[in-house]
């Protein structure tokens, strides 16, 4: 059988280092892991996500995305033919989204953020990976990649602003019961990791390793 190959996104901010502790057997996948570019200049999320999906070199892959990363891979789906989409400490629509997020959308708040601020390394783990990585921030660190304002203006406005109100069925969601960026309570049908955080791809990756194999290839019997 040949292998079946997985693209992994980052979260919003977030290096490709994000997943250095998810090991997938060798014999079944071949892991590719996909990094975030600087956007044009009002560059659209369909077209961003076109971008980066020119990246896959391989037919009928495996999308895995974190967080915003999880928001990309469901646009990225429209122009590569997946086996199967997952993402992990996401969202699956607009409908998912915690009442901040949509108070931000109806007052504009979002367009007031200091991004200047935000690039404060504290600052940018809190907003990334929410409150609880301040006791562990020094290990976080090297996790968070993108510095860029531009890039921070344009993710935070695509996120507030995604117009996806109809939920793939077909999109498998792992989220943990404790994530503080986006609340379970707002979450409907999905895998439910007991104690995740919005930060589980590092401290549940034990948990993702024993899972995401048997998820994978339940997907790939579909």
């Amino acid at each position: 059988m040949s292998k079946i190959h997985v693209y992994m996104m980052p979260g919003l901010a977030a290096s490709t280092s994000i997943f250095e502790r998810i090991i997938l057997p060798e014999a079944d996948f071949e892991v590719h892991l996909l990094k975030w570019e600087i956007p044009f200049d009002h560059e659209s999320l369909k077209n961003y996500a076109e971008r980066i999906a020119n990246n896959i070199k391989h037919p009928n892959p495996v999308l895995i995305g974190v967080s915003f990363g999880g928001i990309l891979v469901q646009e990225m789906a429209r122009f590569v033919d997946a086996k199967k989409v997952i993402i992990i400490s996401s969202v699956k629509s607009n409908l998912e989204f915690p009442r901040r997020f949509k108070l931000a959308k109806t007052t504009k708040a979002y367009k007031f953020i200091p991004m200047s601020l935000i690039l404060n390394i504290e600052n940018l783990a809190k907003f990334s990976f929410g409150a609880t990585i301040n006791k562990r921030l020094k290990l976080y660190e090297k996790f968070l990649a993108v510095r860029d304002i531009r890039y921070l203006k344009w993710a935070v406005e695509q996120i507030i602003l995604w117009d996806r109100t109809v939920i793939d069925e077909n999109v498998i969601h792992i989220h943990g019961d404790t994530d503080d960026v986006f609340p379970i309570k707002y979450i409907n049908k999905c895998i439910v990791v007991k104690g995740g955080t919005h930060i589980m791809i590092l401290s549940k990756y034990k948990w993702l390793n024993e899972n995401l194999p048997s998820i994978i290839l339940a997907a790939e019997k579909k």
